[in-house]
């Protein structure tokens, strides 16, 4: 183990065993979401009950009710007590739970893409949902006695600016972020549960909320006008539950362990006077007939009420940032489990986890502006906002069941889990259909497309493997005598001295047919030393070994790299240590050089070849396979190159086409003709200009 190593296992350790500044950049990177809900919950609640004129005490503590049992089931037993625990090697959310159980049955892969295309959109409405919020409760509120905010249009400015400041530092890593955020939400979190207690103290009744029965007993009141619907709005509390599990590798389970007690109880205590201040003012006719007012700014008392707002603001910023980086965790994995094309991924600090992808951050960008500029007010946006994430955490809860099973759990308690958890997210989905026309069509749209990416990436190497014309893999033992052969004849210019393939080596000799058919057919390539590399990416951040089979020759080498999570595929430099290495045991002999800067080089020069396969009109398979097939070529081509992804931009780099042949293709042969069939016929031939002479 190296030093690199070293010091990232001792950084692990100390995250697992939790700290005060561990749970200070927890606080800062993983809670934004949840802990900015009440910001609209209550909002919603009520606007959705048809204002303050139509609530009732019994409603109110109802609906207070269902949203602390809602936090406590969903939040703090499912995710905290139960999904956290079912983490992969410290990385959390649905992908990595998926890794973890799919060897037990091929169809978990579809929970895992549904689930993770509806985590990816509903992220892109959080930012855009939670600023604008915050920045209408500025509106008309007089700073240093000027009003700097009057206007939605106003709001929508601000709220763009925000967005892209924020996008833009996602470079820099979660670290630093966390750093900066986590001093500003315990400050958040510790605001929520003074000013909710000093609500409170003006009627400790509303501790009867604690007791289920008043929240089972709303959901059937006359006093409830939308019925079961209602839990369209209370789910809303839990929204940022998925994310928190996605961010677990962020942080570490420990801090997110240590922290989420004081998290929950701040935001119980503030929607418990949330309630209070609702029940006290339904009667007040100054609210009467207000739609758009949010009870969270109202009940602080005038002289916070700016201080309130501007923190209430940061906080909307700081909670867009769990769904963003969970956005990258998730699509990282699923780079890695094959599920989306690779994409550039840039590792800005030196902790586990903390990651960034430019193509994810601006795509989420684009689509939280246009976003902001279609629904124009938060009221909208909650319209749309819950309903995919409701589809989320059903899927989660599948594989969570099937994770159970795996470690020897009774399959009667796995079931249970599943049915007990399922139901209830079965009605809040039911609950939250409501929305599909309100805008919830948005993010349904949103997440069709990004599944319909994922299964075109899936299934479309499916429909590869299982229809190839062509016997796809060779031994390169099998041709050994011809690679000898061709690096010993002269009457071939020497191509390079070292000719490297980016492949993937199976059972110890077996490569694509089409590299072969590269050297030795399509145009011979005479090289000193033939190079047949993969790539093996670990769960380890540092990993940095090789293994090397030459299959008893000095011009043949099969070289297997190990490169951990964090390392970057700089194949190119990686190679020349090798060959180094080699030359030194005697394994290769020195490529001594004539012309060349360097003194004493014996490094011969590298090519790296890279196939890329186009599809073949001669291809036989149906027509929607086909459009897949091609779908998924033309991903290849928009998305990371091969040669980005290894690390050889600056290295002699040779792309070769190769037909991708699919289906039973009918040989066709000619046959000998006696006579021309044209012999007795007159024929027109538009080509050729018959003048005279």
């Amino acid at each position: 183990m190296d030093d690199r190593q070293k010091a990232f296992e001792k950084r692990r350790k100390a995250k697992s065993r939790m700290s005060l500044g561990g749970m200070l950049v927890t606080l800062g990177v993983v809670y934004g979401d949840i802990g900015t809900s009440p910001l609209y919950v209550m909002k919603s609640i009520i606007a959705g009950n048809g204002g303050m004129g139509h609530l009732s005490n019994d409603f109110i503590i109802g609906s207070v009710s269902l949203v602390f049992w809602t936090l406590f089931i969903i939040t703090t037993v499912k995710y905290v007590l139960i999904a956290m625990r079912a983490d992969n090697n410290g990385e959390g959310g649905i992908f990595a739970l998926y890794t973890l159980v799919r060897h037990q049955a091929r169809w978990l892969i579809i929970p895992a893409m549904v689930g993770g295309a509806t985590l990816l959109a509903d992220g892109m409405l959080t930012p855009a949902v939670t600023v604008t919020t915050a920045i209408e409760g500025l509106k008309d509120i007089p700073i240093m006695h000027h009003v700097l905010i009057s206007s939605q249009g106003q709001v929508i400015l601000t709220t763009v600016i925000i967005l892209t400041v924020l996008f833009m530092i996602q470079r820099f890593g979660t670290q630093l972020i966390g750093r900066a955020f986590g001093p500003i939400m315990l400050l958040w979190f510790a605001f929520l549960g003074v000013l909710g207690i000093w609500r409170m103290s003006g009627d400790w009744s509303v501790l009867r909320a604690l007791n289920p029965y008043y929240a089972i007993e709303v959901l059937f009141s006359p006093s409830n006008k939308v019925g079961i619907l209602i839990l369209g709005s209370i789910f809303l509390a839990t929204t940022g539950a998925e994310a928190l599990y996605s961010d677990e590798g962020h942080v570490g389970r420990g801090n997110i362990y240590g922290s989420w007690p004081f998290v929950n109880i701040c935001l119980v205590l503030n929607y418990f006077g949330q309630a209070v201040w609702i029940d006290q003012n339904q009667g007040n006719p100054a609210y009467q007939h207000v739609a758009d007012f949010n009870p969270f700014f109202e009940m602080m008392p005038q002289w916070l009420r700016l201080g309130g707002i501007l923190l209430a603001t940061l906080a909307a910023i700081i909670a867009s940032q769990a769904l963003i980086t969970g956005s990258y965790t998730l699509v990282s994995e699923a780079i890695k489990l094959k599920i989306l094309p690779r994409l550039r991924i840039i590792y800005p600090t030196n902790f586990k986890g903390q990651l960034y992808i430019p193509t994810v951050n601006w795509i989420l960008w684009a689509v939280c502006i246009a976003i902001v500029f279609g629904f124009r007010t938060s009221a909208h946006m909650e319209g749309a906002y819950g309903l995919a994430i409701t589809v989320t955490m059903l899927m989660t809860t599948i594989l969570l069941s099937q994770y159970l099973i795996s470690q020897k759990v009774s399959r009667f308690w796995a079931g249970l889990m599943l049915i007990f958890f399922g139901s209830i997210e079965t009605i809040f989905f039911i609950s939250s259909l409501a929305k599909f026309l309100h805008g919830g069509y948005v993010t349904v749209m949103i997440a069709l497309i990004i599944l319909a990416i994922m299964v075109i990436w899936q299934y479309g190497e499916y429909i590869k493997n299982n229809n190839s014309y062509r016997a796809d893999n060779v031994s390169i033992l099998a041709y050994k005598n011809q690679l000898s052969d061709l690096r010993d004849d002269d009457d071939y210019p020497l191509f390079t001295t070292n000719l490297v393939y980016m492949t993937h080596v199976q059972d110890g000799s077996k490569v694509n047919k089409d590299i072969m058919y590269s050297i030795l057919d399509k145009r011979p390539k005479r090289a000193r030393v033939y190079w047949f590399v993969t790539v093996n990416v670990t769960d380890e951040p540092y990993t940095a070994g090789y293994t090397t089979e030459t299959y008893g020759t000095d011009y043949i080498v099969n070289v297997q790299l190990y490169l951990g999570f964090r390392m970057e595929q700089k194949v190119n430099i990686f190679l020349r240590q090798i060959i180094n290495d080699m030359m030194k045991t005697g394994k290769l002999p020195t490529q001594p050089q004539q012309y060349t800067t360097l003194p004493d080089r014996e490094v011969g020069d590298f090519s790296f070849v890279i196939i890329q396969e186009e599809l073949s009109p001669e291809t036989q398979i149906n027509g929607l396979e086909k459009m897949i097939i091609q779908a998924r070529l033309f991903l290849q081509k928009i998305t990371v190159t091969p040669a980005t992804w290894f690390g050889l931009e600056y290295s002699d780099v040779i792309e070769e086409h190769v037909p991708l042949i699919l289906g039973k293709v009918p040989i066709r042969r000619l046959r000998l003709l006696r006579e021309s069939p044209l012999k007795h016929h007159h024929v027109e031939n538009d080509d050729i200009d018959d003048t005279d002479d």
